[in-house]
């Protein structure tokens, strides 16, 4: 009769047990990152799902992810490496959301020792300027991009002394003083306020504005939670941390910066692109 009646306990009750916590794991370029933290706390005390977020580069999480064959969700800095991540059929394309927007600065130190006001003062001889890896970081990238487009390249280029790893690198650069100016996106500033500070270039300088995408992964073992997060991440509640940290977060307000610009697209390096000492 013990044993029955604890039977029939499990049976009866079984279908109130509580479920196991799910888990979802994120490679994330590191754009993203400060927001992107807030956001996943959020998120867990909400669903009690755990978040286990990896940030770098976006050319390096996309390898990472390809390398392990894993991986639930991936929001790099920019549609760059969304492109790729689906070319090479890592991502869902159907799930793609966009998260945020981001504008290409000249971030400097605080109170701009060098007194540079635009791309041209990144010529002037002495100058060191930091960039993010372009084969590997969104925002180097678009560095090169935006000094091709306004036919800087070369001479800016004999002024660049490092290729940061990440997004997070390249503001550390200026935070540090290590450099005189960084290409960076424009939330920078709301990163370190008390050491940075931003140029904003002219409308027609700008190629491109950057967006945040995120996509669940075609390696995901679970997919239903990977969306729930992707789905809080575009919803009020989530856009709420983004928009805290200073990103944009509506396509008509990135527009109001360069009304020209193309939002999303892919620019590949040019050919002739070395960096310095190659």
């Amino acid at each position: 009769m013990i044993v029955l009646t604890g039977v029939l306990s499990l049976m009866s009750f079984g279908g109130c047990a509580e479920k196991p916590v799910g888990t979802v794991t994120v490679f994330c370029g590191s754009a993203s990152k400060p927001p992107m933290e807030e956001a996943a706390r959020a998120f867990q005390e909400k669903t009690g799902i755990q978040v286990y977020l990896n940030f770098g580069g976006s050319g390096t999480m996309l390898s990472q992810m390809e390398l392990s064959q894993s991986g639930d969700v991936y929001i790099p800095g920019s549609q760059d490496y969304m492109a790729k991540a689906e070319r090479r059929n890592v991502i869902d394309a159907a799930s793609l959301e966009k998260i945020a927007y981001l504008i290409p600065v000249i971030a400097v130190p605080k109170d701009n020792p060098k007194n540079i006001q635009s791309l041209a003062d990144l010529t002037r001889p002495g100058i060191k300027v930091g960039i993010g890896n372009p084969s590997a970081v969104c925002l180097g990238l678009y560095a090169v991009e935006i000094f091709d487009f306004n036919h800087l390249l070369e001479d800016i280029n004999r002024n660049i002394v490092v290729h940061a790893e990440s997004c997070e690198k390249v503001a550390t650069l200026v935070s540090l003083k290590s450099v005189d100016a960084v290409i960076g996106w424009d939330v920078f500033r709301h990163w370190d306020p008390d050491n940075i500070d931003v140029i904003y270039l002219s409308p027609q300088q700008l190629p491109r504005i950057a967006y945040i995408p995120g996509a669940v992964t075609k390696f995901t073992e679970n997919g239903e939670d990977a969306r729930k997060f992707l789905d809080f991440l575009v919803s009020p509640e989530g856009q709420s941390f983004f928009r805290k940290w200073g990103y944009i977060t509506s396509e008509s307000d990135a527009r109001k910066l360069a009304p020209g610009a193309e939002i999303g697209g892919e620019y590949q390096l040019p050919d002739t692109y070395r960096p310095p000492g190659n």
